[in-house]
């Protein structure tokens, strides 16, 4: 790990740590890590969740792009999920969200994906923060040279069709979600509002500050109550940026990310796509996890804590899906980013009827608080 590089790209307080100069360096670093001997422009995708600075930071994040070269399509408020899919099929040379997930407003962050959607490489990541911390100013283009800003509001539409593409079928349900005042509330209604969902939102009026203040999949106590008192089927809490979830069963009851990898496990096995037999999660996980996948013939590798060692070891096990200590990844057949959808499966299965099977099988041993990654 960097100086400036932690395990999910640039953190830091706006206006502190993380202030508009260094964005425009950030900024500057990425174009010229990006830019070859060609003479072609590259082009970054750019996505923010609903922070205060996300605007500021935006700002200064694209003059440093378009300052020495690079073209900069901008989605708005959207997922990182999303980032990454539209990065690939934009045809973009890298993605850039801003956002710091389920941390306080005051926090916000930067990080990448590379042209392929994923998380960039240790070399690459190495050459960037390298180019920030040199001192100088670094080298900017002139003329024609100089890089573009394009809207990319329209190309959230293909995200939401891939998810739902993803659905074969769904059971008519009572849903509640609680959008956490963050990417959510610009997608979710977009999505859930494709299937015979009988769906209400929480906590979907965004002003800046309000992001995971005292909702989304950090704060679940209100979000369970309303589930179990309103006679919902189901509850879904997504943090700030919206690319992981937490889910409630119609009793009001948290079913905690070790089952939620059972239920989709088991869902995938029973329908002949779970590639490899089995799945990936952490050293962190429930032993009962591991008790659960003994007694029912799956196979489970453990990785390191962090979604980067989650991914290598799910692509060299050949499994089709993943968990981290906060999110489950599922790998595409079109080998596009493993985080960015559901696979494409049947889960008109009852939801109540799979979210107790696990529940019971599953020994309480420890805890887990595993978020699925389902972005909205």
């Amino acid at each position: 790990m960097g100086k400036l590089f932690g395990t999910d790209g640039i953190r830091g307080v706006a206006n502190e740590t993380l202030d508009a100069k260094l964005a425009y360096r950030i900024g500057q670093a990425a174009a010229i890590s990006l830019c070859d001997d060609s003479g072609t422009k590259p082009t970054v995708v750019i996505g923010k969740d609903t922070r205060i600075s996300s605007d500021m930071l935006e700002g200064a994040l694209v003059a440093g792009l378009t300052a020495c070269g690079c073209n900069a399509i901008l989605l708005g408020v959207i997922p990182p999920p999303a980032v990454a899919y539209l990065t690939v099929q934009l045809h973009a040379d890298a993605g850039m969200v801003i956002s710091a997930s389920h941390n306080p407003y005051e926090h916000n962050g930067i990080k990448m994906f590379s042209s392929e959607g994923f998380k960039l490489n240790d070399a690459l990541e190495a050459r960037i923060e390298d180019l920030i911390l040199q001192d100088g100013e670094l080298p900017v283009k002139t003329h024609g040279e100089i890089g573009q800003v394009m809207s990319g509001s329209f190309a959230a539409e293909y995200y939401l069709d891939h998810l739902a593409s993803t659905i074969e079928s769904l059971e008519p349900l009572r849903v509640l979600v609680d959008c956490a005042n963050g990417a959510a509330s610009t997608t979710a209604r977009y999505l859930f509002g494709r299937f015979p969902l009988q769906a209400e939102y929480l906590n979907d009026k965004p002003n800046g500050v309000n992001i995971n203040e005292g909702c989304g999949s950090t704060h679940l106590e209100a979000l369970c109550d309303a589930v179990k008192a309103g006679g919902y089927d189901l509850g879904i809490a997504f943090d700030g940026d919206a690319d992981r979830c937490l889910t409630v069963d119609e009793q009001g009851c948290v079913i905690d990310g070790d089952k939620m990898m059972a239920i989709c496990a088991a869902e995938m096995e029973k329908k002949g796509r779970l590639h490899g037999g089995g799945f990936v999660a952490t050293v962190m996980s429930n032993i009962g996890l591991h008790k659960y996948c003994a007694e029912h013939g799956l196979r489970l590798l453990c990785a390191s804590v962090g979604d980067r060692n989650v991914l290598e070891l799910m692509q060299k096990g050949g499994c089709a899906s993943a968990a981290s200590s906060r999110a489950i990844s599922f790998s595409w057949t079109t080998c596009q980013p493993a985080t960015a959808s559901w696979p494409r499966c049947n889960f008109s299965i009852s939801f109540r009827t799979a979210a107790k099977r696990p529940a019971n099988c599953l020994p309480p041993c420890g805890s887990t608080r595993s978020c699925c990654k389902m972005s909205a």
